[in-house]
Formats: C-alpha cells, structure tokens, sequence
C-alpha cells in the first residue's frame, strides 16, 4: 500500500511538473511575441495559439538536443541567434543551429546520404538539389511525412500554399521534398541618380538614339556599359563603371553561372520554372530521364545561345568593370557597387540588400533611401516568352531519411517555428528574404519599401515567377555543379576560348550522366544518354517539336538597344494582393 501511495505521488509530482513547464512555456511564448516577433501578419491572439500548439507538441521531446545546419548568410543566423534561443525557451527542446559554407553544406549532406551516419536532424538545403533528393530517394518528401509519420508534429497553421517557392521544392511525381526559409533573386541593379541626370539622358539619347532607362535587352545594357565607362568616365573626380562582375577561378564562378546566367541569355526551352525538355543548365530530360547536355545528345550547353552568355560575360568583365574584377570572388566583388563607382550591375543578388541601405554609404541619400534601385534583369538575344528570366535562391528545410524519427519530429518542430507566421515576417525584415505571399503583402513592407530600392515591388510583381531556382533537370547537383567553375574558369582566364570551354563543360556532364547510368543507382529516372547525333539533327527536331533548344546561331546577336523608364515600369504592376481560393 505504502508502495502505491509513492507512485501515485510521484505521478502526481511529474504531472505538477509537466502543467508548470507548460505555463512556463507560455509564458515564454507571451514575452517573446511581445518583445520580439513584431511585426507579424497575425494577431498577438493568434500568434499565442500557435505558439501554445509548438509547446504541447513538443512536450514528448522536452529536454532533447537536435543539431541543424545552415550557410552563413543574415536571414540564417537571425535563425542560430535568435529563433533557436525562442523555440528552446518556450518548449524546452534544445537547438544547436551551426553556420557553415554552403561548400560545406553540400558535402556534408552528401556525406549523411552516402553513409547512413546522422551528422544533423535537420538541413537547410537549397532547393537547386530537388532532382537530386527527388532521385536518390534518400530524403523524406514532405507531403508524406506531414500527412503520415509527422502528423503529430505537423503544424496545423503552416499554410504551404502560401509559400512562394512551393513549386521549386516539388518533383516531378508532385510531392513536396523540402519547405523554403528563405528566397533571394538575382536581379538589375543600377544607380537611379545618375540614370536620371538631364545631362547623362541628353547625351545618351544623342548616342544610341533611344532613352537612358532600364535596359530591356542586352544590347541596351552593353550600350550603358560603355556610355558610362567611356563616355561620362567620371564622377564627382572619381573614376566610375558601367558594369561589375567577377572572375576569377574560384567554386563561386560556378554559382556565377549555374545561378541561371545561361537563362537569362535564352539558353533551354521554354517552361517555369524550368525550361522542358531543355533546362537552363543545357539538360535535356526525355520523361524524367536526363538523356544529355552536348548540342549531339539534344542538350544545349554548348548551343550558340550558352557560348553567346559566355562571350558576353567576358567581353563585358574585360571592357567595362574595374581590372581588379577579373581576379575577385563572389564574396570579394559584393561590396563593390556599394562603394559608388558601379553605373549598374547585370547579375546582382537581392541578398545584399540589407548591407546595401545601410546608412552613411555613398549610395544612399541623408535621409536613408537609396540612390539605386533593382529591377527585372535585361534578356538575351535568344530569349523567348515563355523562358525563365533568372535564378532565385531557395534555402529550403530538409529531412534525411537516415535521421531517427524522434529526432526527425523534434527538428521538424523547430524548422516550422522558423517559419510559422508568428515568426516570418520579423524575419523577413531582418534578412529580406522573403518565403511567404502574406509577409511581402504586409502593410509594414508597404511603409518600408521607398527604402529597399525596388525590392518588394519586385516581389509583388507579375515577373517573380520568372526566377527561379535550378530544377529537377539537374540529377545530381554536387556532382555536375563543380565541373562549372573548372570549365568557365579557362575561358574566364583566357585559356579557352567561349566555344572550347562549353564543350568541355558539356562533355564533362555527359561523362557523370553516363557514370550514374551505368551505375544505375536512381532508379526509373536515373540518366539514360541519347545516341550521339549532328547539331543539325537536333536543330531540325527542336523546330518540328515547336521546341526552342537548341537553338542556332542568330545572324544577328546584337539587336537594337532596348530600354523601359523605371517609375512607368513600377506603376504598371498590379498594386493589389492575388486572390487565394
């Protein structure tokens, strides 16, 4: 009897504990929406119930540590600083969220999926590997884990369909592979100031014939380039540039290209997010299967259209930015137009944003808006209607199949708190990366945006669709993606010249596509290489097909110089939210 009563009071104690921990948590949960998770698009009512659903359901995991991974980039470490502290303190799971190089990221992936071995309970991946995960068969799609396994965990109030970058995160058999935490799109950017000089636009307009503007085309954005390099050449006594951009040979020359250069110049087919059968990377797809990227198998990254990008790419890094260009990296070539002698800039990431309206920089006025602005990138002349215009980056949460389900539920809880609406548009004014339609239509990015130079105008924009990310085209993105930079760096460097170097690069690719065939090792829509046949054959099937790619050499790859007025192109966007049904 006596033994009864003792476990029946300590029953009653553990029970008392756990009631406490709750209110605890909830009271957590209040201070931290008070103090920090403002502005949001719920109510303080409705944030407190869905902080309330994270604390019951994580109290089968109390007192557990989970490890996540990340790169390094703002929006990332708000989430390792300050969401992983919040989620810990109002429901008692403990998160180590490591930043890393997306390098790094890929390999160590790579790793857990090749050996078995639980190196983290959750990754942000970035969605340019969905034809890999969605291959490999290695990660939990989502669409299943949600409506199965993880139902218990599964936040009732995640709303997927609001996100913007769904589609980028779905294979080709429907289901959802991963859950974007961020989005940033490369775009045009340019010094609005000196774009509306009376002088500059008199002088211009006396040139080429047309107006100074936001180029449409690549023959207006070459024409710039060299009216600002050659003839304003200066500024204020300060030497200036019409164009930036990097080369030297380095991992992130790869990202330079296969972040949808290639795209842009109106490489691939038509088709969003990606170009069908022929994607932006010059992959040809025959049902799910890559069937190869040489002009001879159908594929087109060593078409006319690729070799013009490349051409352009160099002609214009030599001519019209600074020399110092020719040898930086990604990371060193970033500051550049902030310091104030860029005119514009072709290939410009959104992610730069925040460091870009910082006060007391040369391009941004006394009272804090910004000198510059971004807008839709110019087209090549082999673009069609219908193609992709650019790349948009989707650091997405992914689950591995070979994470222990516990761990998988709790690190599932955490990646939706990151997430959830009672988080995301904080987040989404830290880092401007924005992943929900609700956060880029809240009133509180309408106030902010004569200070972001264009950027949520973008995002509320028809063109948005037009970027995206690397597609389901691609089988096996670690593994294709570093032959890029080895190979454009030769003809970056002048080893090779534009036409030698896709050759390399796209046999290069149908050297791996025939490795994964033969090892068959992804199943039904592994690769399977068409025979080698001429370009002419391809060219002649492409236009019987009512195909784009490949496409052949233009007579003419320099158009007349096209340009639109910024403040026209702004107002002609529809001001008003979509409606969901």
């Amino acid at each position: 009897m006596s033994r009864m009563k003792a476990k029946l009071g300590l029953a009653g104690l553990m029970l008392g504990l756990a009631s406490t921990t709750a209110l605890a948590g909830m009271d957590e949960a209040r201070r931290w929406v008070d103090s920090e998770f403002q502005p949001s698009t719920l109510s303080k009512e409705e944030q407190m119930k869905e902080m309330e659903w994270f604390v019951n359901a994580a109290k089968p995991f109390v007192g557990m540590e989970i490890n996540v991974v990340s790169e390094t980039i703002t929006t990332h470490e708000y989430e390792s600083k300050v969401l992983a502290k919040a989620f810990q303190e109002i429901t008692g799971i403990k998160v180590k969220h490591d930043l890393i190089q997306e390098g790094d990221v890929v390999e160590k992936i790579q790793t857990q999926m090749q050996s078995g071995r639980n190196i983290y309970d959750a990754w942000i991946n970035d969605s340019d590997l969905i034809g890999t995960h969605y291959r490999y068969q290695q990660v939990v799609p989502l669409s299943d884990w949600m409506t199965g396994e993880g139902k218990d965990v599964t936040l009732p109030t995640l709303d997927v369909d609001d996100f913007i970058g769904k589609s980028f995160t779905t294979g080709p058999d429907g289901k959802l592979y991963q859950l974007p935490t961020q989005q940033f799109a490369n775009l045009y950017w340019f010094r609005y100031d000196w774009f509306q000089n009376p002088d500059y636009k008199a002088r211009f307009k006396a040139k080429y014939g047309y107006d100074l503007g936001v180029p449409v085309n690549w023959s207006a954005y070459e024409d710039i380039a060299e009216f600002f390099t050659n003839d304003v050449k200066e500024v204020n006594g300060q030497k200036i540039y019409g164009h930036m951009d990097y080369g030297k040979k380095d991992p992130s020359l790869g990202w330079r290209f296969t972040d949808a250069w290639l795209s842009m110049a109106g490489n691939g087919d038509k088709g969003l997010p990606n170009g069908k059968p022929v994607d932006e990377w010059g992959i040809r797809v025959e049902g799910c299967r890559p069937a190869g990227s040489s002009i001879e198998r159908g594929g087109d990254t060593n078409g006319p259209a690729a070799v013009y990008s490349i051409t352009k790419y160099i002609e214009w890094l030599k001519k019209y930015a600074p020399p110092q260009a020719a040898g930086m990296t990604f990371s060193e070539s970033g500051p550049i137009p902030s310091q104030g002698q860029i005119a514009q800039q072709i290939f410009w990431y959104t992610a730069f944003t925040a460091d870009m309206v910082k006060e007391g920089l040369p391009v941004v006025n006394p009272d804090g808006t910004p000198k510059w602005r971004m807008a839709p990138s110019p087209k090549g002349s082999y673009w069609k209607d219908g193609m992709k215009l650019g790349y948009q980056d989707a650091g997405s949460w992914t689950l591995l199949k070979s994470t222990p389900v516990d761990r998988r539920k709790a690190a599932w809880l955490y990646a939706q708190f990151t997430v959830s609406k009672t988080v995301s548009a904080k987040k989404s004014h830290v880092g401007l990366t924005f992943i929900r339609e609700s956060d880029i239509w809240h009133k509180s990015f309408t106030e902010r945006a004569p200070k972001l130079g264009g950027l949520i105008e973008f995002y509320r924009s028809p063109a948005r669709v037009q970027w995206t990310p690397t597609g389901t085209n691609v089988p096996d993105y670690p593994k294709l993606a570093q032959l890029w930079w080895q190979n454009i760096g030769d003809a970056s460097s002048g080893a090779k010249t534009p036409q030698q170097a896709m050759d390399a690069l796209a046999a290069a690719q149908d050297s791996v596509l025939e490795r994964l065939e033969r090892a068959n090792v992804q199943g039904e829509c592994g690769p399977k290489l068409n025979k080698k046949e001429s370009a002419e054959f391809w060219f002649a099937k492409s236009e019987k097909d009512g195909n784009v790619a490949p496409q052949r050499k233009l007579a003419n790859e320099k158009p007349k110089g096209e340009t639109v007025d910024y403040d026209a192109l702004i107002k002609s966007w529809p001001a008003t939210p979509p409606k969901r049904s």
